[in-house]
């Protein structure tokens, strides 16, 4: 209700000032007796006021920027508490600016809380007591619109009663020729009460200005006004007009284009309040009067052109920046990681909007929620992410627990084969179970290490005997990895199953000192990484020759054979992708701070690295397969 009420008032405004002028367009020297009669003002100066009005009359003056949510209450006080009428482009600056400040406190707080550590799924939005003060400031002001909207148009309808009142005498003196020139005196005093009266209703102004003029002009062709009285009004009026003239040219100069708007449709009232000046000079003084308006006028339209432009540009940057934000939304983000990259590429984009001003006023509230949405959709799919991955910690969790319940119940047992048995068992499971949160998961991974050690370092101290065994162990072992570096430095024939031998050998010798185990185990590994990563190559590169070699028989076979095995490679692909990825992020969230750690990132490297050779040669075979299907 309260905008239809806005809307119509501002309309009417608007059409009021482009309507021709509502005042007299005859000035005369009341100090004189009439005496003669002169024609009234031509319709061109009476067009002044009509002219005065820019298109651009309804735009807003640059607005004022508030700083916090704070000034835009005490302003909004300010207009509920004093006389004046609340203008409407004023109040909805002031709601879409308070807002704007409202929703970026909201999204700093949450960011803040996120970035802290917070749960996602325990934050809540805190009460904003400015929002309920300035909710009630608002309903007063709307009430106070509403309240003078009504009065207005209730004084509208007075008036309109009074000018018609006015003309209807006006009308009595022209139908009474022999009594005008005694009634001139009632006839100004009309004029000037004419002037008084201000708004009309928009839909009656311009039939009650011509009605108004046409009678004045009758009036004035029978005054028998005498030549002195008559020329002296033109002068005067000459001299007004040639200052209005000077002053609207003076305009051009002002650097403040919405200032000099203004002040010249001041001068424009002024204009079409003044009366004529001789018939000879009415078109050149009303000819510089205007060029001098048009200058104003045209700089004014450029400059809200510019702004428009200005606008719809920013427009488009704000709509391009939703659009990257819905796409990120709309990715399928598997791990922890990717969602940090995509989390500091929305905060990215989220401080390039804050760097753009606004878009157009009827879309600047919609391209905003539009943003809005679209991070609220990404960083909800974020808070599910890490819920489930939360779930699945605390899964992890229990059952490291359980095994940690059990390697400390099994620590103090003398039982040394069977415990051992038991805890190298549980330690086998450990490396099964998914990751923790890592200060949970150190703490964890201590305490089970602490029972694993603590039941060892006894076993070894009550096997001190084996000792000599161990050291004679550590020597087989050090010569099977020295024969294997002579493999890897002198490359011979049947070198794989040189190299099975020696492992199956070493695997065969048993226990070496637990102060040499890391060491050895760390160089053995080392060197079979080195063959077996050559080993793959030659492995590989034979078995694709072998692979290229079949194709034939199997295009033969007809082009189904051929897009079969392709798609029994494409699924092969996949799937090893699948499991690279699975290793990389459990990598991710390994604890590398003790050498059980650093032993098993190691273990899932090579895996990792295996993959990814096997990943190259099928990809391999499927290029061979295309090459084939195009010969």
């Amino acid at each position: 209700m309260m905008d239809s009420q806005e809307n119509t008032l501002g309309q009417e405004k608007t059409e009021e000032l482009n309507v021709a002028p509502a005042d007299n367009s005859v000035q005369t020297n009341t100090d004189n007796a009439p005496t003669a009669c002169e024609e009234a003002a031509t319709a061109q100066e009476g067009a002044a006021g009509a002219e005065a009005v820019d298109a651009g009359n309804d735009t807003p003056e640059p607005k004022k920027v508030y700083k916090n949510k704070k000034e835009i209450i005490e302003r909004l006080k300010e207009i509920t508490q004093s006389g004046e009428d609340p203008q409407k482009d004023e109040v909805e600056y002031l709601k879409t600016t308070f807002y704007k400040l409202h929703f970026a406190e909201r999204e700093a707080a949450m960011k803040a809380y996120l970035e802290s550590g917070g749960d996602p799924d325990n934050y809540k939005v805190t009460p904003d007591e400015d929002e309920n003060e300035f909710k009630a400031e608002m309903s007063v002001i709307k009430e106070k619109r509403a309240k003078i909207f009504l009065e207005q148009e209730k004084e509208k309808q007075e008036n309109l009663k009074k000018k018609l009142d006015i003309i209807e005498k006006i009308k009595a003196m022209v139908t009474s020729p022999e009594e005008a020139n005694k009634s001139y005196q009632e006839f100004k005093k009309l004029q000037l009460e004419w002037r008084e009266i201000k708004l009309v209703p928009a839909e009656k102004a311009n039939e009650l200005w011509r009605n108004y003029q046409l009678y004045v002009e009758q009036y004035y062709d029978l005054l028998k006004l005498n030549n002195e009285a008559r020329e002296y009004d033109f002068k005067k009026n000459l001299e007004i007009k040639t200052h209005l003239c000077e002053a609207a040219e003076k305009l051009a100069d002002e650097s403040d284009v919405i200032s000099a708007f203004h002040q010249l449709q001041k001068l424009h009232q002024e204009y079409r309040e003044t009366g004529p000046v001789a018939k000879e000079l009415r078109e050149e003084i009303w000819a510089r009067f205007k060029a001098a308006s048009t200058v104003i006028n045209k700089r004014h339209q450029q400059h809200f052109e510019e702004l428009r432009s200005k606008e719809e540009e920013n427009l488009a940057k704000k709509t391009a920046l939703c659009e990257k934000v819905e796409e990120i939304a709309k990715e399928e983000i598997k791990n922890a990681g990717e969602w940090d990259k995509k989390t500091k590429e929305i905060i990215a984009i989220q401080a390039e909007w804050k760097t753009i001003g606004f878009a157009p006023q009827k879309m600047n509230v919609k391209i905003f929620e539009r943003f809005r949405a679209a991070c609220d959709d990404f960083f909800g799919h974020k808070a599910e992410f890490f819920k489930d991955l939360k779930q699945r910690f605390a899964e992890n969790a229990e059952k490291k627990k359980a095994l940690v319940e059990q390697a400390q119940a099994l620590q103090d047992s003398t039982d040394w084969k069977a415990t051992s048995d038991k805890l190298v068992a549980l330690q086998k499971e450990w490396k099964t179970i998914g990751m923790v949160p890592k200060k949970l998961g150190d703490k964890l991974w201590s305490d089970f290490l602490t029972a694993c050690n603590h039941f060892f370092d006894a076993r070894n101290n009550a096997n001190a005997g084996t000792r000599t065994e161990e050291r004679a162990n550590l020597e087989k072992k050090r010569e099977i990895i020295g024969q294997l570096k002579a493999l890897a430095d002198n490359a011979e024939e049947n070198i794989q199953e040189k190299v099975r031998e020696l492992v199956d050998q070493y695997n065969a010798v048993g226990h070496v000192p637990f102060k040499e185990k890391d060491n050895v185990y760390k160089e053995y590994h080392d060197i079979l990484d080195r063959l077996y990563k050559e080993l793959n190559i030659t492995m590989a590169r034979r078995r694709l020759d072998k692979f290229r070699s079949n194709l034939k028989s199997v295009a033969e076979k007809g082009t189904d054979a051929l897009d079969n095995e392709r798609a029994r490679l494409m699924r092969r692909y996949e799937s090893l992708k699948q499991e690279v990825q699975t290793y990389e992020n459990n990598i991710g969230f390994l604890n590398a701070s003790s050498k059980k750690g650093n032993s098993l990132i190691d273990e899932m490297n090579r895996k990792v690295q295996k993959l990814k050779d096997d990943m190259n040669l099928v990809r391999e075979k499927i290029k061979a397969i295309d090459a084939e299907s195009n010969e």
